[in-house]
């Protein structure tokens, strides 16, 4: 593929429907070329098998083989195409991105979202090959009608809220959160261990974040940030939290 040549494209979702919906969208988006549909998880491998899209817009939800599935698949060989995720549920797109998706779009995709994705698409195809991390660098999160980039070296610290988890992004006054449906636990381990520290059984912090260690006495101690907040360090994290500081 040339960098002006279209992106052959290949639509999966098992709603026949949708698929004639992305179809007519498709139509009218530069930078692609719809080369084939597929209705199933099986379908969709023996396609990028038979025709090998550059690209392929990919349903989350499917019976039998779902489009993490056919993702994970893809993973495993040496050739695979790019994948843009086009779902109606936001809650996976952690899964989608360790699986190092282009794009995670919300339904109804309009033609402005789907052409921002295949932007996307388009840069990644002109870019040298990424290298591959055991470790989370991006992450995309529901914000009002459509899903946003957190760079995860933006993220300061991370509060377990029930089955949810709130990112704190940026510093000062320009400090922003947003809330990511995903265990604390299950973020720490897709975290690099070393740029992130847990402190405590809801807290999870960036290491260059802390500021200084304060202990409270009674064998409390506190980890305290830029701004003067002190957090408590839970005593289950205190010694992994002390070695950091060499002591």
């Amino acid at each position: 593929m040339t960098d002006t040549a279209p992106l052959r494209t290949l639509i999966v979702d098992d709603e026949p429907l949708a698929v004639e919906r992305m179809q007519v969208v498709g139509a009218k988006l530069p930078g692609i070329e719809v080369v084939g549909s597929a209705g199933d998880g099986q379908a969709a491998l023996t396609a990028i098998e038979a025709l090998k899209p550059d690209l392929v817009l990919l349903d989350m939800t499917m019976p039998e083989l779902d489009g993490l599935g056919v993702a994970r698949v893809l993973a495993r060989q040496d050739w695979k195409p790019m994948i843009v995720f086009v779902t109606a549920h936001e809650h996976f797109a952690v899964e989608a991105f360790d699986l190092d998706a282009v794009d995670y779009v919300l339904k109804p995709a309009t033609p402005t979202r789907l052409s921002r994705a295949i932007e996307r698409a388009r840069n990644r195809a002109g870019s040298p090959a990424r290298v591959s991390s055991e470790w989370l660098d991006e992450l995309w999160v529901p914000h009002r009608s459509e899903l946003v980039r957190i760079d995860v070296s933006q993220v300061r610290r991370i509060d377990a809220e029930r089955d949810y988890v709130r990112l704190h992004v940026g510093e000062g006054e320009g400090t922003r959160s947003y809330l990511l449906l995903q265990t604390i636990a299950g973020l720490e381990s897709r975290l690099d261990p070393v740029q992130f520290i847990r402190i405590h059984r809801s807290t999870i912090l960036r290491r260059d974040a802390i500021e200084a260690l304060r202990h409270d006495g009674l064998g409390v101690w506190s980890a305290e940030l830029a701004d003067g907040e002190a957090l408590r360090i839970g005593r289950t994290y205190l010694a992994q939290v002390k070695a950091m500081a060499g002591r």
